[in-house]
């Protein structure tokens, strides 16, 4: 018999669409409930732009602000940091700073003496300004010692100098403590207002180079070369702008001029009237008058030509060279000398400078004392 249908309970009703609209309605609930119970943060201030985001008109870029132009404070007033909205407000001027005395220029070193005098400072100050330094460095020693006889063992130098682009070393002071002597020597130079040239001038306040009585120029500016120098060069040089006038030193008779022109540049020797016996020979002068001539007679005093820088020379100068015969005479011991000293107007600013550059000049001490 086929199996009869089972009779069972009626069809379930589908369930979707009352649970969509329950959880619609919980969902609401719980947003409003969440919504009212939040809590309140306080509005946020606005972010200030990067200098990336934001570029002012008239404010450096990125690029400038790296590499800064220079500012005069004096140009423009500064601008004083203000609150985002509100308008700029110039600072008060800040005062420029006070100038500092700018020494880089000058160089001070000290040695002590245990062979030549140049090997120390070579080894001091390198080979490129140490032996021009020597030299000028010497210029100030012979007057107080002969160069290198009286050097010792254990002297000591210091000196303060400033380099120049294409010229000699220029000293500006020197201190020398001799052991042989058991003395310091000490110059600075300084230039007087009444003065064309600046000078060497000892602590005293006397000039370190003594001067001819009969002097072949009224106006130099140093004594670059003596016949105890040790450089074995046979007259006195005179430092001096060309044009410089020159002057007969005694009395005598125009021998001969413009000899050995490649050497001696424009140059006139004068021998002596009176029977003397001495010559004095002016080179590397500037130019000769066309109405001098061999024969002629020169006046003591009198100006006969102009200094130069002709013939073998390596700067303006007068090279003043006394014969005696063949033999060579020094001036400084043939003719009258002296040494003058600075007026009391001029000691108070000498004193100044010197102050100064003792500050610049290492000190040195008698070695072994």
């Amino acid at each position: 018999m086929p199996e009869m249908p089972t009779l069972g309970a009626p069809p379930k009703q589908s369930q979707v669409i009352p649970l969509a609209v329950t959880a619609v309605v919980v969902g609401v609930l719980m947003g409003g409930l969440f919504w009212l119970r939040r809590p309140v943060e306080p509005t946020p201030a606005p972010t200030p732009p990067s200098a990336a985001d934001t570029e002012i008109a008239g404010a450096p870029s990125a690029e400038a602000a790296a590499n800064p132009a220079p500012v005069d404070p004096a140009a423009a007033p500064a601008v004083a940091a203000v609150a985002p909205g509100t308008a700029p407000v110039p600072a008060a001027p800040v005062a420029p700073a006070a100038p500092v005395a700018d020494k880089s220029g000058l160089h001070g070193f000290t040695v002590s003496i245990n062979g030549p005098l140049e090997s120390a400072i070579v080894g001091s100050e390198g080979k490129e300004v140490g032996t021009a330094l020597t030299q000028v460095v010497n210029r100030s020693l012979v007057w107080w010692l002969r160069v290198p006889q009286d050097l010792v063992k254990g002297d000591t130098l210091s000196a303060v100098y400033e380099n120049r682009d294409g010229q000699e070393p220029l000293v500006h002071a020197v201190r020398f403590t001799s052991r042989k002597l058991g003395r310091t020597f000490e110059t600075y130079r300084f230039k007087p207002a009444t003065d064309s040239f600046a000078r060497y001038y000892q602590a005293d306040g006397s000039e370190l180079e003594e001067r001819l009585v009969d002097c072949p120029l009224e106006s130099w500016e140093q004594v670059t070369s003596l016949l105890r120098d040790g450089r074995k060069h046979k007259g006195v040089d005179f430092k001096a702008p060309v044009g410089t006038p020159v002057k007969a030193t005694f009395e005598g008779v125009v021998a001969r001029k413009n000899w050995n022109f490649r050497g001696n540049g424009n140059s006139v020797e004068i021998h002596e009237s009176g029977g003397a016996g001495r010559s004095a020979l002016y080179l590397h002068l500037s130019e000769l008058p066309k109405t001098l001539s061999v024969g002629q007679r020169i006046k003591k005093g009198e100006t006969f030509a102009k200094s130069g820088n002709t013939g073998h020379s390596f700067a303006p100068h007068l090279h003043y060279q006394l014969m005696n015969g063949d033999k060579v005479i020094d001036p400084f011991v043939s003719h009258k000398t002296t040494r003058i000293s600075l007026p009391a107007s001029e000691r108070s600013p000498f004193e100044h400078k010197k102050a100064e550059l003792d500050a610049l000049l290492p000190a040195t001490a008698l070695a072994g004392g």
